[in-house]
């Protein structure tokens, strides 16, 4: 079975043309309550669109399930093969990692709008997917070939440092199959959410639950990658063998028409300001906007002045008159964009678990049984068992409870959910300080174990624990977050958000690894961040990244606070927004 796409129009009908009228000239009705329009609202409904629903969810999430396999299989334990097997220091294959996380986030916004404005979904994930698929053959030959990967060395064992790098042409290879995942990434993640929310129907209380439910499901198929990645495919290659194992048009339309008007004054009451608002060609269309007071200035951009309409009532010109609809599309994007940056905090508190928690987890006891160790890469299977485990009762129990309660049909409102996952990000950073001040005094206190501190490894479960919690509120918070706020034609883009989040996070924790490695530990003292991590204060950077969690948890809080959701907040009038196709302008 194949989910049905829509068609996808040109970028310019897209963004600009598909919002106003392309019919030939038609009389004017007579003007009744203030509104003035045309016969063109008669136009009989288009047939209403074929859903998939839940019979194609699963084709949707099975492709994107193969390609997380192959990206995050790499990246679960990525930060152990860098030192390992490429011989690079510990702040080294951080900022590699971090580096190519902040590449491979910031690719869906790409690989958005050119699925929005060009290629569709279908093709855009088609082509990511074999992108993919050579990306992980180039990183595979790194491990295969031995003229591809430097000597083999114990990186482990003092003196520290002492191992042969990488060369120019082994790193070559390396960066390009990242490179290659990092494309295919920008393909796949961007157009598996938005294509799924396509199989329901978003104007049926069905289809707003089977929605709703999507975005847990898809979250949860996500973790159950991410737990097989770290147990199964992290053990084969840590054990065995690595080798087996933005709407832009738009919004500069209606910016450059809100600039020219700006010297354009509201009457008093805006009884005589008409607006260009063109109905929508669909009878029913839940994604129009009403005109609000919100960046009031904007609305500029949809006031009508002499001569800017034709005979048959469009625009002239697109760059001096908008309709409401996009001007208010540019209004949802505007007041996303607060919110969507106070989430790059949170977020370089939770990629730590790929990077330093995993250098935790290699000087710790690892032993579970008398013959088995726990891969380093596994151990962050902790919070995916935590999200695996949480978020079908909460989609099952705790919101059907809580909806009973609030009214709300989520359960809690989306930003809520966003603080709370915020709150837990620096309660995970604290539980992890105080986790990583007793492994480094443990392992400092048995010097005779060679580093190893004999603390066993589910030491660092609470911490995760936290995290896993931290994720499942604030991670699929946000995926609905963007999905529910933007407006509908720029879906793909508004599922990039995320990815772009994590990625400024990736440079942020880069660039703060770059800084506390190169200002910290003078005097003789190692580093906070040294290769050798019983020595220096790893510790004190986790306290620092709580620290500037509690920081960033005030700024969400009051941008929350002011924060209006899509279509809540309409003018206190509403007959002063005239619906207009033909009709008289106004003199600026």
């Amino acid at each position: 079975m194949m989910a049905a796409e829509e068609k996808k129009p040109s970028s310019f009908k897209l963004y600009c043309a598909a919002r106003c009228f392309q019919s030939p000239p038609s009389p004017p009705r007579k003007e009744e309550n203030g509104y003035v329009s045309s016969d063109i609202d008669s136009k009989p409904a288009k047939a209403k669109k074929k859903h998939g629903g839940w019979k194609a969810i699963p084709y949707i999430l099975g492709n994107e399930t193969f390609e997380r396999l192959a990206t995050l299989g790499l990246s679960a334990n990525f930060m152990v093969y860098l030192i390992r097997e490429f011989h690079l220091s510990q702040s080294s294959a951080a900022n590699v990692l971090n580096i190519w996380g902040g590449v491979t986030n910031f690719a869906p916004l790409i690989g958005a709008f050119i699925s929005d404005a060009f290629a569709g979904r279908f093709k855009t994930i088609a082509f990511a997917s074999f992108a993919s698929f050579l990306g992980m053959v180039a990183v595979t030959l790194t491990a295969w070939v031995p003229e591809l990967h430097p000597p083999k060395c114990d990186v482990t064992k003092p003196p520290f440092g002492q191992c042969k790098g990488p060369n120019k042409s082994q790193l070559a290879v390396l960066l390009t199959g990242l490179g290659l995942l990092s494309v295919g990434t920008g393909g796949v993640r961007p157009c598996g959410i938005p294509f799924g929310v396509d199989q329901f129907d978003a104007t049926t209380e069905k289809g707003i639950k089977g929605i709703n439910s999507f975005f847990n499901w898809y979250y949860t198929s996500f973790t159950v990658v991410i737990m097989i990645t770290q147990t199964l495919v992290v053990y084969i290659q840590d054990s065995v063998s690595w080798v087996i194992g933005f709407g832009i048009p738009t919004i500069l339309m209606v910016l450059v028409a809100a600039y020219k008007k700006r010297r354009l004054q509201f009457p008093d009451g805006q009884k005589n300001v008409i607006y260009y608002d063109p109905p929508s060609k669909l009878n029913t269309d839940p994604s129009k906007l009403s005109l609000t007071n919100q960046f009031r200035f904007l609305n500029k951009a949809a006031m009508i002045v002499d001569n800017e309409l034709k005979a048959n009532g469009t625009p002239i010109s697109h760059w001096t008159l908008c309709s409401v609809q996009q001007v208010e599309d540019v209004k949802c994007v505007i007041k996303v964009i607060p919110i969507w940056a106070s989430g790059i905090i949170a977020l370089v508190a939770m990629i730590q678990q790929t990077t330093f928690t995993v250098s935790q987890a290699m000087q710790m006891d690892r032993h579970l049984g008398p013959n088995f160790q726990v891969p380093p890469g596994s151990i962050g299977v902790i919070s995916m068992l935590t999200i695996g485990i949480w978020l079908p009762l909460y989609d099952r129990v705790l919101v059907p409870a809580l909806r009973k309660i609030t009214k709300i049909e989520a359960g809690i409102k989306i930003l809520q959910r966003i603080g709370i996952g915020m709150v837990f990000a620096i309660l995970s950073m604290v539980a992890a300080g105080l986790v990583e001040r007793e492994r480094r005094s443990s392992a400092n206190a048995h010097p005779q174990s060679l580093g190893i501190a004999p603390l066993s490894v589910f030491w660092l479960a609470p911490q995760l624990i936290l995290m896993g919690f931290s994720e499942a509120f604030f991670a699929l918070g946000q995926i609905e977050f963007y999905n529910k706020q933007f407006p509908d034609h720029m879906k793909s883009i508004a599922n990039s958000l995320l990815f772009c989040a994590i990625g400024c996070a990736n440079y942020l924790s880069s660039l703060m690894i770059t800084i506390i490695h190169g200002n910290t530990g003078k005097h003789g003292r190692p580093d906070w961040l040294t290769n050798d991590i019983n020595a220096g204060r790893l510790d004190y950077f986790y306290y620092v990244l709580a620290g500037m969690g509690v920081v960033n948890f005030i700024y969400f809080l009051y941008c929350a606070h002011i924060y209006r959701y899509r279509g809540s907040v309409e003018l206190e009038e509403k007959s002063y927004v005239h619906d207009v196709e033909l009709a008289g302008p106004i003199k600026p």
